[in-house]
């Protein structure tokens, strides 16, 4: 049975730490770097609808289906997003990494590498999980081509899967990474983290 608590996570350049209210100021100036809410393929509040998605995001922490961290980029210590371990399937040692989003200037930098090389390190090595899953909105060119370059397998598309802030229905594309596939993945993220 996969057994997940809050934990911090850090490199050289960048933490994830627990996810709490005290963020929320800082996490609604993250998202007005760029409007993010504005983005029809990601689903992140307007800056003062924070209190209320961190709120939820304990919640699901609480009822051990989330694990919810602030990205927090080591010079300054400031908050450019949020990403989170979720719907953990604690009997299958299954983990999905989602619910991710990065601050606009931040966005093609070296966020998102060793946030990816945190969370799939300590899913794999520390937790010991069997699959992680990266999903993303399909029409969210991006965000597909960044779960490919990371080594992601594409395990299918949901169709019509979720109804968007906007209302559009969105289909989900699913990838997945194995234990077996992690030394390789692992290799090619600390090849770029060096860089």
């Amino acid at each position: 049975m996969l057994h997940i608590e809050p934990v911090r996570l850090s490199t050289d350049k960048l933490i994830l730490r627990p996810l709490s209210l005290e963020d929320v100021p800082a996490l609604g100036t993250a998202a007005s770097d760029g409007a993010l809410w504005e983005k029809r393929t990601t689903t992140v509040p307007r800056p003062d609808g924070f209190t209320e998605y961190v709120s939820k995001a304990l919640q699901l922490q609480e009822a051990g289906l989330a694990l919810p961290f602030a990205t927090v980029v080591r010079d300054g210590d400031r908050v450019v997003g949020s990403t989170r371990y979720m719907n953990i399937d604690a009997a299958n040692h299954r983990v999905e990494i989602g619910t991710t989003w990065i601050a606009g200037s931040w966005q093609r930098s070296f966020v998102n590498t060793h946030a990816k090389y945190l969370m799939l390190r300590h899913a794999f090595e520390v937790l010991g999980c069997h699959a992680v899953e990266l999903r993303t909105h399909s029409q969210n060119d991006q965000s597909r081509r960044a779960i490919e370059r990371l080594g992601g397998k594409l395990d299918g598309i949901l169709r019509q899967h979720m109804i968007m802030p906007d209302g559009h229905i969105r289909d989900t594309v699913v990838y997945s990474i194995l234990p077996d596939e992690w030394p390789a993945v692992k290799e090619r993220l600390e090849r770029r983290m060096a860089a």
